[in-house]
């Protein structure tokens, strides 16, 4: 199937002449029918869901459980396994309440280098209140997980690997069946941070071998303010809810709470029903498009970058790009010598409306450890073409021809 470029850019209001979106990692463009999807819904009008019985109620019960089923079905799990949430943070954060709730002092959970700090943090925090031991996964100088070095960092009280399925500064992808057997021979669960990932096409969860998944919908074309935790039932049936509230209990009494069975138990207050209607229309106009086609595209467009970088190099002596040079996602980071990101980025963005992300991403370790004080970042999309690409390295050259005089 043909990779039709102009008939996915008519499909974004935002895209228009002179503006060159390549920051889609952070945040992905929104198109014309997942607006749709939830105007529509919302002039139709609103509802809380799981409470009343009257028909807009129903309505919007109906189409927010029919967004969990629709996820499931594009990860090829159980409905009852999807917890929807407030965005991928959110959802490491449930993950590491819920989990830790059965550790304490002397178990460990390994956690790596690579990763976003939104799975750094709670489990760092969960260090704190629990005292279980964190265990450093290293990357290596190409920027990805060191898994050479993972089995010395196993023992008989690993409980948890968390770590990323792809790097948001590397590009990296991760071995996820090295992680998942080496998991399994410690007797521990394996968790992936699949924010990435999943914005390039839903994973198949029951062949992938890992135990949590957690990706955001804002990043796949989606709206924001939703994200997703997947974990197997009886992970989540053991996993203790982050909040209480309304939708999380079954029996509350003086004495104590009953909590509902998942994913109920994890889905306190009113949940964001309008934006699950939005990641359910993202995947259904995802679904029009060749996945093949569209992965062709991008990795043309990736390794157009990768080169045209390594040209302006050669030139400027300055540019360092991140990452392996084998299969990887989407994006390119690259760090300059005598030369700030903000900097590169502010005047790529003034001379030809190219909108890239610069500083350490979030990622403040990964960068410590490749010796970087951050990076500029481009990352493409599915209305990404050799048109931004070109741009792109056009005005990073002429940024770097100021700043490196």
């Amino acid at each position: 199937m043909n990779f039709d470029l102009a008939a996915i850019r008519r499909q974004f209001p935002v895209l228009r002449p002179g503006l060159h979106y390549l920051d889609s990692a952070a945040s992905s463009q929104i198109p014309a029918p997942v607006i749709a999807a939830m105007d529509n819904f919302q002039r139709g009008g609103r509802a809380n869901i799981a409470r009343g019985v009257h028909r807009l109620a129903e309505r919007a019960t109906e189409a927010y459980e029919g967004a969990r089923s629709r996820v499931a079905r594009a990860l090829n799990v159980a409905a009852d396994e999807i917890v929807f949430t407030a965005g991928c943070t959110a959802a490491l954060n449930i993950a590491a309440q819920g989990l830790g709730s059965r550790w304490g002092e002397g178990d460990e959970i390994v956690i790596s280098e690579l990763d976003h700090h939104s799975n750094i943090v709670p489990w760092q925090i969960l260090a704190v209140r629990s005292g279980v031991r964190l265990r450093w996964l290293p990357v290596t100088q190409e920027g990805r997980l060191d898994l050479d070095a993972l089995p010395g960092l196993l023992s008989p009280r690993t409980r948890l690997i968390a770590v990323t399925h792809g790097s948001n500064v590397t590009a990296a992808i991760s071995d996820v069946p090295r992680l998942a057997a080496a998991a399994r021979s410690a007797g521990a669960l394996l968790l992936l941070d699949g924010a990435q990932v999943a914005a390039h096409g839903l994973p198949d969860l029951a062949a992938l071998g890992c135990d949590l998944y957690a990706f955001s919908a804002h990043k796949l074309h989606g709206p924001t303010g939703i994200g997703v935790l997947w974990a197997r039932r009886a992970v989540l049936e053991s996993m203790a809810p982050a909040f209480g509230g309304g939708g999380t209990i079954a029996r509350v009494a003086k004495s104590g709470t009953i909590f509902a069975d998942p994913p109920a138990r994890f889905e306190a207050g009113t949940p964001p029903y309008v934006e699950a209607v939005g990641l359910g229309a993202a995947i259904d106009w995802r679904a029009t498009i060749d996945r093949n086609a569209a992965d062709a595209h991008l990795a043309r467009l990736t390794q157009r970058l990768v080169d045209g970088l390594d040209a302006i190099d050669r030139q400027r002596r300055a540019i360092r790009v991140l990452g392996p040079t084998g299969p990887r996602l989407p994006l390119v980071s690259f760090a300059v010598r005598g030369a700030h990101t903000h900097d590169i980025c502010q005047m790529v963005d003034a001379s030809h409306g190219v909108a890239l992300r610069g500083g350490h991403h979030c990622a403040q370790p990964l960068a410590d450890a490749l010796g970087v004080e951050g990076s500029t970042r481009i990352s493409l999309a599915l209305h990404s073409g050799d048109d931004d690409v070109d741009a792109a390295l056009a005005a990073i050259d002429q940024a770097l021809g100021r700043l490196l005089r």
